[in-house]
């Protein structure tokens, strides 16, 4: 960690290999435990040495999981730091007009060095929690309630949560095509190019080369990237890490590739089926436990290879399917992806082999043995989907007699299908007592209200055809202009 805050460099004048070193450990502080305060001294220090950085971007989610930014001049961040106020009325989901500040508490641990090419000469990026006026956590954030959740596993229980999403995505002709999408035009593949197919200088392999570089920058430790089954298609898979680290880069991985696509004259886009008639975009979710430094859901003689606390994990996950649909499935166009002509993972059931499956259980040894949970789509929040997996997960490894041998008999019967529409998921959410217990009534009141903004304005019946209104109102395209057309 010394290394990071070493005498001054100039960010501007260091190569993308340095750039990667110094990503690289602070990821090895965050993962040992370093706390934001024990680094907060060291980085004010280095910002003020530093000549070379000019601003500090700070970055937070809302309820929906749409990154928001916020450039802050590095001499007034290094005197204010402590008292970033914002506009939360502002911000879906957060609070109401008449009680409308809060604030941004920096995380120190989460720093990253930036490549000047792509974000602008001289900035480092932080995320931050948003906190209520009185500095307490705010119960609508959940980057915050994910990392207080996870600390409190590595304390109490000395378990780290490990995951690894699958991030797809489409790359599409011009340049935020989402904004004017038009239903009677649909989206322009980039390339006809495809799994297997693609040539070493065509458009895709073009942008999944620059996103890769830029993504190994940042310290993903890349692992492999390649064109997905559809053409236009992207998945760059990199390296697992604990819960809150692996929702940040979901994050950033979106906004590389939207930059990364826009520079190029071109739009990444996540939205879970953008084009009907081909594969949809998902973001598999691999997730394990580790304790004392092994991997607690490895079971060399259990079924799969999982041990008694993995298959528990599945059983909590598939019994809470249904509450848990609409977190991992957040948008109308989310529920096209469900469609069963094209490998959905719709079933709510566990299998090694069934792509069908709710949850497969990938080949692993004691290393990468693993829970992949199939249904989650790119769009999903998240810190909010983690967060609600984990402690879906936890209900059933908690779970003891009669309660285990019910949770076991309702998900390992007959096989039953998730939701096929929001408005029905929208229903089983509020139903949920288990989703009001582990997120709390206001913030499941919350975040009904913003999916019904979407589905009220959109046909139950989904239809052949990709739809005006849940591609330009979806949460992470829609702005206040294309609100106004209502």
């Amino acid at each position: 960690m010394e290394n990071v805050f070493k005498k001054p460099e100039h960010l501007l004048e260091m190569t993308y290999g340095e750039i990667e070193e110094k990503n690289l450990e602070m990821k090895k502080a965050r993962k040992s435990g370093v706390s934001g305060e024990v680094l907060k001294e060291k980085f004010l220090n280095y910002l003020k040495e530093e000549k070379g950085i000019k601003a500090v971007t700070v970055c937070f989610s809302d309820l929906e999981g749409k990154l928001h930014t916020l450039d802050y001049d590095k001499n007034f961040l290094v005197g204010s730091h402590d008292n970033l106020t914002f506009d939360g009325s502002s911000i879906h989901g957060f609070t109401a007009q008449s009680e409308s500040d809060l604030r941004l508490g920096v995380d120190f641990s989460s720093i990253r060095f930036l490549p000047a090419d792509l974000f602008g000469a001289g900035k480092v990026l932080v995320f931050a929690n948003v906190m209520d006026k009185d500095g307490s956590s705010y119960v609508a954030d959940f980057r915050g309630r994910l990392a207080d959740l996870c600390e409190d596993l590595r304390v109490k229980r000395g378990i780290l949560v490990n995951i690894a999403p699958e991030i797809e995505g489409f790359l599409f002709k011009g340049v935020n095509v989402e904004q004017i999408f038009s239903e009677e035009k649909g989206f322009e593949l980039a390339t006809m190019s495809g799994y297997f197919s693609s040539l070493p200088q065509d458009t895709l392999r073009l942008f999944i080369d620059k996103f890769a570089e830029v993504q190994r920058v940042l310290g993903f430790e890349n692992e492999k990237d390649h064109p997905e089954v559809a053409p236009a298609q992207f998945e760059l898979n990199y390296r697992y890490t604990h819960a809150l680290e692996s929702a940040d880069q979901v994050v950033i991985y979106k906004l590389i590739a939207r930059q990364v696509a826009s520079m190029m004259g071109l739009t990444a886009c996540f939205l879970p089926k953008p084009i009907q008639n081909l594969n949809g975009s998902g973001m598999h979710t691999n997730m394990s436990f580790e304790k004392d430094g092994k991997n607690i859901f490895y079971g060399a003689d259990g079924k799969y290879g999982l041990s008694a606390e993995a298959r528990r994990g599945i059983t909590g996950i598939l019994y809470y399917a249904n509450d848990l649909c609409l977190i991992m499935n957040p948008s109308v166009n989310s529920y096209r992806r469900l469609d069963p002509a094209f490998e959905a993972p719709n079933e709510i059931k566990v299998s090694s082999v069934d792509r069908g499956s709710m949850v497969r259980i990938p080949i692993g040894n004691e290393k990468s043995a693993r829970v992949e949970v199939r249904t989650v789509a790119p769009d999903a929040n998240p810190y909010l989907c983690f967060y609600a997996i984990v402690s879906a997960a936890l209900s059933g490894i908690d779970a003891e007699g009669e309660v285990l041998k019910e949770m076991e008999g309702k998900v390992y019967g007959k096989v039953k299908k998730l939701p096929g529409d929001i408005e029905t998921a929208i229903e089983l959410f509020e139903k949920s007592k288990f989703m009001a217990e582990v997120l709390g009534k206001d913030s499941c009141d919350k975040y009904v209200a913003l999916k019904r903004r979407v589905a009220d304005r959109s046909p139950r019946a989904l239809g052949g055809r990709v739809k005006n209104g849940e591609v330009l109102f979806h949460h992470e395209i829609t702005n206040q202009s294309l609100w106004a057309n209502f």
